[in-house]
C-alpha cells in the first residue's frame, strides 16, 4: 500500500531558520515528507496556486492534479510583506490550504489575531520541537480538512436553498400566470353560453354565429396553453426526445405559411421565400411545428395591421437558416438578455395576451437540433429571429 506523503510549503527568508525546520522534520520518519521552501510571499502564492491547477494531458486523453500542498509553515516576517497582513494576503489568495505562522515573537495577542485570520497554529521559532512542530502540522491538516467539508456543505446547502428559492418563484409565477391566462377565455365561453342560453331566441343567425366563433376561440386559447404547458413539464422532466424523419423544408414552410395566412386573413401579409438548393431534410416535424408556430404567432401578435411578415429559408452545405422578421413594436433593449427565461415577457406587450412560455419552448426545441438560435429587435421598428439548424439531427439516446 502506497504511504501518503504530506507536502509541506515553507515560507521563510531566514536560511538558517530554513534548515532548522528541515532537520527537525528529517529526525521525524523523513519519508513522510516533502518539504518545498520559498523566501516570499509572492513565491508563495505563485507556487501554491501552480500547485492546485489542473493539468490535461492531451495524448493520453485524461486530466490529473498535482500533489497539493497540505500545509503552509508562514513566517510573518518576509522581504515582501510583515505582520497580520502575510496571513491576510496568503488566505485571500489561496483560502482552502491551511496554514500554520512562524515567527520569533511568544506574543499571546499576535497569535490570536493570527488565528482569527485564518491561521490554524501558531509556532515561536526558539521554542520548536519536533513533538511541536508534528502536532501543529497534523492538528492544521485535521482542522483544515473539517473546515474545507464544512465549507463545501455550507455552498451545498446555499444552492439548494437558491434552487429551492427559485423553485418557489417558478411556482408562483406559474400559479399567477395560468389562472390569469386561463380565466380569460373561460369567462369568453361562460358568458357566451348565458347568452346563446337565455336570449337565444332574439338573437340573429349573425350574432348567434358570432358568439360560436367566440366560443371556439376561447376553446383553442385554452388548449394551446395545455399544450404549453405539458410540453414545457416535459422538457423539465427530460422526457422530451428527438425523432428525426425525412422533411422536406420548402413543403413544410410553404403549408405553415399558407395556415398562418387564411388564420390572420388579410389583416398581415406573410411572404415567404426560398433560397439555394432544396435539400431533404432529417428533423422532428413536431418540433419544428412548435419553433415557426410560436415564431410565425409572435411575429403576427406584436406587428400592425397591414404589416409584412417575412420567412425566409435558405440552404447553404449541411445547414438551413430560417429568418422571421416583422414590423412590430420590438424588443427593448433591457428584455433581451432574458427573453428564454421561462414565463419571462417582454415590459411593452401591453395587454396582449401571452403565457412567457413560447421563445423558452422554442430554445429548448432548437437545442434539441443542435441548433441556434439568434434575435436581433429593435423598439418601434421590428425583431427579426435568425434560427439555424443542421439539416440532419441526429436522434438523442
Amino acid at each position: 500500500m502506497e504511504k501518503n506523503i504530506i507536502h509541506i510549503l515553507l515560507v521563510e527568508d531566514s536560511p538558517t531558520d530554513a534548515m532548522l525546520l528541515r532537520q527537525v522534520l528529517s529526525r521525524a520518519n523523513p519519508g513522510e515528507w516533502q518539504m518545498t521552501h520559498v523566501e516570499r510571499l509572492s513565491e508563495a502564492i505563485d507556487i501554491s496556486r501552480e500547485n492546485t491547477r489542473q493539468i490535461s494531458d492531451d495524448s493520453q486523453q485524461e486530466s490529473f492534479k498535482q500533489h497539493k500542498f497540505d500545509v503552509v509553515l508562514l513566517d510573518l516576517h518576509l522581504p515582501d510583506s510583515t505582520g497580520l497582513d502575510t496571513v491576510k494576503e496568503y488566505r485571500a489568495a489561496i483560502p482552502d490550504i491551511c496554514v500554520v505562522v512562524l515567527t520569533g515573537l511568544d506574543d499571546e495577542d499576535l497569535a490570536l489575531q493570527a488565528m482569527s485570520e485564518g491561521a490554524q497554529d501558531y509556532l515561536v521559532k526558539d521554542q520548536i520541537t519536533i513533538q511541536r512542530l508534528l502536532r501543529a502540522i497534523r492538528y492544521a491538516i485535521e482542522r483544515g480538512e473539517i473546515l474545507n467539508k464544512l465549507r463545501e456543505s455550507e455552498e451545498r446547502s446555499r444552492q439548494a436553498l437558491t434552487k429551492e428559492q427559485e423553485l418557489n418563484e417558478l411556482k408562483s409565477n406559474f400559479v399567477a400566470m395560468v389562472s390569469h391566462e386561463f380565466r380569460t377565455p373561460m369567462t369568453t365561453i361562460r358568458t357566451a353560453i348565458e347568452i346563446l342560453e337565455y336570449n337565444n331566441h332574439k338573437l340573429t343567425d349573425e350574432r348567434r354565429a358570432k358568439y360560436f366563433v367566440r366560443i371556439q376561440k376561447a376553446i383553442n386559447q385554452t388548449l394551446q396553453l395545455l399544450d404549453e404547458i405539458l410540453f414545457l413539464s416535459r422538457t423539465e422532466a427530460s422526457k422530451l426526445d428527438l425523432y428525426p424523419t425525412p422533411l422536406n423544408l420548402e413543403s413544410f414552410c410553404s403549408e405553415l405559411t399558407e395556415i398562418f395566412q387564411l388564420s390572420t386573413g388579410s389583416q398581415h401579409n406573410i411572404i415567404f421565400t426560398s433560397q439555394g438548393e432544396s435539400t431533404q431534410a432529417e428533423m422532428d416535424e413536431e418540433l419544428l411545428n412548435s419553433i415557426f408556430t410560436n415564431l410565425l404567432s409572435n411575429a403576427i401578435k406584436y406587428s400592425p395591421q397591414q404589416s409584412n411578415i417575412l420567412f425566409d429559408l435558405t440552404f447553404e452545405d449541411d445547414i438551413a437558416t430560417f429568418r422571421v422578421q416583422d414590423q412590430g413594436r420590438g424588443i427593448p433593449l433591457k428584455d433581451q438578455p432574458h427573453l428564454f427565461q421561462t414565463f419571462y415577457r417582454a415590459s411593452n406587450v401591453g395587454t396582449a395576451q401571452g403565457t412567457g412560455l413560447g421563445l423558452a419552448i422554442v430554445k429548448k426545441c432548437v437545442d434539441l437540433h443542435r441548433g441556434q438560435i439568434q434575435i436581433e429587435s429593435q423598439q418601434d421598428v421590428g425583431t427579426t429571429v435568425t434560427v439555424t439548424l443542421p439539416l440532419r439531427s441526429a436522434a438523442l439516446s
